[in-house]
């Protein structure tokens, strides 16, 4: 029994049921701390403690999912032009944005905001590669 599962005692396997709600979890405490680590190597990026950044991940979150889905919109055809860099810009900016309402999250100018979106996107990439569940099969 190689694959990962329950036995039901009869020699069969079955697949434990994939938990989203847990995934959802481990990503949010996973970017926090991301955003904690980016605070102690970017100056004027700043994160006062484990809370704020919680606070600060949902509402990196709900910004992304609103005001960010409409400005990707919008400015798709300069982030073409420019081969997706643009979209950078767009990430900077909606981490000003959820630092204005995030308590204890603050980003003081743009250079520590775009320095800070690079690093969480790169973080991203990580924790999704990370996450993804394996398709392979046994």
């Amino acid at each position: 029994m190689s694959e990962v599962g329950a036995s039901t005692g009869i020699g069969l396997c079955l697949p434990i049921p994939y938990d989203s709600r847990m995934r959802l979890l481990l990503h949010w405490v996973l970017i926090a701390v991301t955003l904690l680590l980016i605070s102690h190597f970017v100056p004027g990026f700043t994160v006062t403690s484990f809370t704020s950044a919680l606070i600060a991940a949902l509402v990196i979150g709900l910004v992304n999912a609103t005001i960010g889905t409409l400005l990707r919109l919008i400015s798709f055809p300069i982030t073409i032009l420019t081969l997706g860099l643009f979209s950078l810009v767009i990430n900077a900016l909606m981490l000003k944005l959820a630092a204005m309402f995030a308590p204890g999250f603050q980003i003081i100018g743009f250079l520590p905001a775009l320095e800070g979106a690079i690093l969480l996107a790169i973080a991203h990439m990580i924790i999704h590669w990370i996450m993804e569940p394996s398709k392979a099969k046994a």
